[in-house]
């Protein structure tokens, strides 16, 4: 196989890329319409869905928040720089991450069932400590920001790989699409578009990847010839550099990314509590199939010999190279490219939607509590925008792609284990939960720059946990689950008044 033969699909223009772009937005954009008519009345269903979602849509919508660009585009990508061990490392931990989430879930619905927010649970859990409930509140902050703009940054890469349409000016259009719909409808937008965006995802992908094989001289069997003689090692599974380069810090930070994320958390709270369980288990089972297929592709880059140079020096693009440079049908490429956009814009809407209740509930409601309805609507609203703005304006710095998200799961798993405890052992005290996160941040993160992925992720986890177990021992207390029942629902009445635990309890 030689790389001299690939070239660009002919028949590709730049009208495509921006009727791609826009065209997903404009259909998003009826559906957050119709959705806002029926469904969103005020704060508590822009941000929560009046608890409502059911087992179908849950499913849906949690697979395509987790459908991100890292999963369209790094499955490719890992698979490419380590061969079938990045494929195994990228694609187990992911499923796996998701059903994580369930234990945890189970008894915060349980001992807080009208939560709002990760942030709101810290600050009841730990006597409403400003320091603890602030540090949460920031990392959520951030970490959905983040979420943004690697999304933003895949919806860039493919679009200006595929189509040659300037990639900041792609993010810009992107961004404009995503936020236009995500302004009017909140987390029911979110999860009805995800739902969608999840079928088109699914079976594409498949086919997509069925064809490009078919493209191949000699189908998969010269692939995995020519990916052997490449390396040998690319044709190994466990390889001991692939799982020191990246692979046990992604599994560490897709732990983190699922359990200290709010994006997640507000679908924990919006599900109806009978099915929050079977949706995560199914949502991470029907994941699977997803960076699987996708993530074959990266083989087929290694067969040809792409260099990383050829695909403009950041590898996450070497699948949407492929699919535009082997000889598919202009429509098959248009579709690989709604594919990747769907992915992608279901994350950001749904990042939006969660970045809405952190401002609604940790940041608003916690400092003017007697704010009105009409204004805290307002607010919540526009909170979707600052977000994409400020997304915006670092993906437009030209940040690195693989670079981006493995830092974001650094940073998170510096809060994976004193969040679990916090949820799940009573003992854990403020100065153990604060202390361990901001600990592993300074000392944890220094260690990672000096010595690299591998070191610094246990260096993390290790400084966050025994902080955590320190603090219990020294300072010993227990913590009363019976305070987050004070957690109020947020009132369908116009002044936004609380409505009693009770009163609500009686009325589901």
């Amino acid at each position: 196989m030689d790389k001299s033969t690939l070239a660009l699909t002919p028949g590709l223009t730049q009208f495509q890329g921006f009727a791609l772009l826009i065209g997903l937005g404009l259909v998003s954009l009826v559906i957050a319409f119709i959705v806002r008519q029926y469904l969103v009345r005020n704060t508590h269903d822009f941000i929560i869905s009046g608890r409502k979602v059911g087992f179908g849509f849950g499913v849906g919508s949690v697979i395509a928040v987790w459908t991100w660009a890292m999963a369209v585009l790094m499955s490719s990508a890992m698979t490419y720089q380590w061969g079938l061990s990045g494929l195994f490392w990228f694609v187990v931990p992911n499923g796996l991450a998701v059903m994580a989430v369930i234990p945890f879930a189970r008894i915060l619905r349980k001992s807080m069932p009208h939560g709002y927010t990760i942030s709101e649970f810290i600050n009841y859990r730990f006597n409403k400590s400003q320091v603890a409930s602030t540090i949460v509140t920031l990392t959520m902050i951030f970490g959905i920001v983040l979420e943004i703009l690697i999304n933003l940054k895949g919806t860039s890469i493919v679009i200006s790989s595929v189509f040659g349409i300037n990639w900041a000016l792609a993010a810009v259009v992107g961004i404009a699409a995503v936020l236009a719909y995500s302004y009017f409808g909140g987390l029911w937008t979110s999860v009805i578009t995800a739902t969608i965006n999840t079928l088109m995802i699914t079976v594409p992908a498949g086919i997509i990847v069925v064809l490009i094989y078919d493209k191949v001289p000699g189908g998969a069997a010269a692939v995995l010839d020519a990916v052997g003689k490449a390396n040998p090692a690319n044709l190994s599974v466990l390889r001991p550099d692939a799982a020191a380069g990246f692979g046990i810090t992604l599994a560490f930070g897709l732990l983190a990314a699922t359990i200290a994320d709010q994006t997640f958390w507000q679908k924990v709270w919006s599900i109806r509590s009978s099915e929050v369980s079977r949706t995560f288990l199914w949502a991470g089972a029907l994941f699977y199939p997803i960076p699987i297929a996708l993530g074959m592709i990266g083989l087929v880059g290694i067969a040809y010999g792409i260099a990383p140079a050829d695909i403009g020096g950041d590898i996450a693009a070497i699948g949407p190279y492929v699919v535009s440079h082997i000889g598919l049908p202009v429509a098959i490429v248009l579709v690989y490219v709604l594919v990747i956009l769907a992915a992608c814009y279901s994350t950001i809407d749904g990042a939006s939607a969660a970045l809405s209740s952190v401002v609604a509930i940790d940041i608003v409601k916690r400092y003017a509590p007697s704010i009105s309805e009409r204004r805290l609507f307002i607010i919540t609203k526009i909170s979707t925008l600052l977000g994409g703005v400020v997304a915006l304006a670092i993906v437009l710095s030209g940040a690195d792609f693989t670079t981006l998200v493995l830092t974001t799961y650094a940073l998170k798993t510096a809060v994976l284990l004193p969040l679990s405890l916090a949820i799940i052992w009573p003992r854990t005290n403020t100065i153990g939960f604060v202390g361990g996160i901001v600990l592993a941040i300074v000392f944890g993160m220094t260690i990672r720059a000096y010595y690299g992925e591998l070191i610094g992720t246990l260096s993390i986890l290790a400084i966050s946990g025994l902080t955590v177990l320190i603090a219990a021992l020294v300072f010993p207390q227990r913590f009363d689950s019976k305070v987050l029942l004070q957690a109020r629902d947020l009132s369908n009445q116009p002044e936004g008044r609380a409505v009693p635990h009770a009163a609500h309890q009686a009325a589901e």
